[in-house]
């Protein structure tokens, strides 16, 4: 692992930028910034003006290492370049700003009231690419609806298994199982998903270095504990659907606890705002979340 650029994950005040919508969302993430279906008439024109999106984000001034201490990557993202740079030799060169990459190969169907993961496709191979590319570390998400144990217990079980994988290969991962915001027992799910996590962590290689990403939980601080643990980085939490003003007035009550926002972060952006506009509104999300990571 590159020692720079874990002690800026580690050390350096700042939030990570989710950049890491699937296929499956891109249309979503898309219709938000006001680019619709009929603009595009394949995966692949999809894919290109979803890069073309995050492009006009990760070039502007505004998003820059005062404020970001990392990136995560969709794999075509990776691949795809800025200029004569590939994306995380861009971010990492010009504004010294690490990269993950999102390495699952997506969501099993609903079963016990989560979603596991899908068996990793290729994960050798994506991981070596990932070594070429600059790549410091990696996420994986998995989805919890229901106060299910037995499913609960099967996404942690999951998320740690390829965590040992992703650390014996030199990268630091990021086990994301988030809990849906809408969830009737979103409390009570968050209390199973922390006994599980406790119960690994009691079981794991502590210079073996992991990041979690939660949901921002119902009791502040509710994860503050976890720091308690040597391996244990950071702890940082996704929007998961709320709106921005929503998910940081939440994220400021958890000391400790740092945004990895997708959604939030795009909010209110649009592909037919001048430049200066769109800086603006980049601008203020930043700040927003940024203020709200450093408490």
């Amino acid at each position: 692992m590159n020692k720079e650029k874990f002690d800026v994950i580690k050390n350096r005040l700042g939030f990570v930028a989710a950049m890491d919508q699937s296929v499956a969302s891109s249309g979503i993430t898309l219709e938000r910034y006001g680019v619709f279906k009929d603009s595009y008439n394949s995966e692949e024109e999809m894919l290109e003006l979803i890069h073309d999106m995050r492009k006009r984000i990760l070039c502007n001034s505004s998003f820059n290492s005062d404020y970001i201490i990392g990136v995560i990557l969709f794999y075509n993202t990776m691949n795809s370049k800025i200029d004569d740079d590939y994306v995380a030799d861009y971010l990492w060169d010009k504004k010294r700003i690490p990269s993950f990459l999102k390495i699952d190969s997506g969501l099993s169907d609903r079963a016990h009231g989560v979603c596991v993961m899908k068996d990793f496709v290729d994960v050798d191979k994506k991981l070596e690419l990932a070594k070429e590319r600059g790549i410091v570390g990696t996420k994986m998400r998995s989805v919890i609806y229901e106060a299910d144990e037995e499913g609960i217990k099967a996404v942690v079980k999951q998320q740690f298994e390829y965590a040992k994988i992703i650390c014996d290969n030199g990268f630091i991962p990021i086990i994301e199982p988030e809990v849906d915001i809408n969830a009737a027992d979103k409390e009570l799910c968050e209390e199973i998903l922390k006994r599980e996590i406790v119960d690994s962590l009691n079981n794991w290689n502590m210079d073996d270095k992991i990041l979690f990403k939660f949901t921002i939980p119902s009791v502040d601080n509710f994860y503050l504990d976890l720091y308690d643990y040597d391996c244990v980085v950071k702890v940082f939490a996704l929007s998961g659907g709320y709106d921005i003003d929503v998910a940081v007035s939440k994220l400021s009550n958890n000391k400790n606890m740092v945004a990895s926002f997708s959604r939030a972060l795009t909010e209110g952006l649009n592909v037919n705002q001048t430049d200066e506009e769109f800086s603006k509104v980049l601008e203020s999300n930043i700040l927003k979340i940024y203020n709200a990571s450093i408490k």
